[in-house]
């Protein structure tokens, strides 16, 4: 079995630094699984900065939505993939069962034999959404990280860019 590292919290945290400084220590070249699609011109921008960040040390696959399938095909070498909680969000407009989808990434993990750092986003924390497909996201996402944190062998919150393990308990 591979390591397994789940890394959550807020928007502009420091998760996907920490995420892919993580992975390039598990060996090199690594496997960069992006999740988003660039459906406007913001996210393309934000998809540059991104790309920008990383290095020739990176081979990108881009897969919105067959993320198990993805970590099968790549599973050579570490990877990172960035991140759940957009692959929920397309997994949900596109109207696939996301339940099914999680229990198969969580089956999944295990089986690998490279490793694999997730990236997602900690939803939780603020007030109650307004509106009732936010709340439905909200919850979709937590019920999400429960079963991923469950399933990977560690743990990671990003706050104010500084890097809390959580699971097994202690400090780096």
């Amino acid at each position: 079995m591979a390591k397994s590292i789940l890394i959550t919290g807020g928007a502009r945290s420091g998760k996907s630094s920490l995420a892919e400084a993580k992975t390039l220590t598990l060996g090199q070249p690594a496997i960069y699984i992006a999740t988003a699609e660039a459906n406007d011109a913001e996210m393309s921008d934000r998809i540059a900065q991104h790309q920008a960040r990383r290095g020739p040390e990176w081979r990108t696959l881009q897969e919105p939505l067959e993320l198990c399938a993805a970590l099968r095909e790549s599973d050579s070498a570490p990877r990172l993939v960035d991140c759940i909680t957009l692959w929920l969000s397309n997994l949900i407009f596109a109207e696939q069962d996301w339940e099914t989808e999680v229990a198969a990434l969580c089956a999944l993990i295990p089986t690998l034999t490279a490793p694999v750092i997730l990236v997602t986003n900690e939803v939780g924390a603020g007030i109650v959404p307004e509106n009732a497909l936010a709340r439905r996201f909200r919850d979709i996402a937590g019920w999400t990280n429960q079963r991923l944190g469950d399933t990977c062998d560690e743990v990671w919150l990003c706050v104010a860019g500084q890097p809390l393990k959580i699971k097994p308990a202690g400090y780096p």
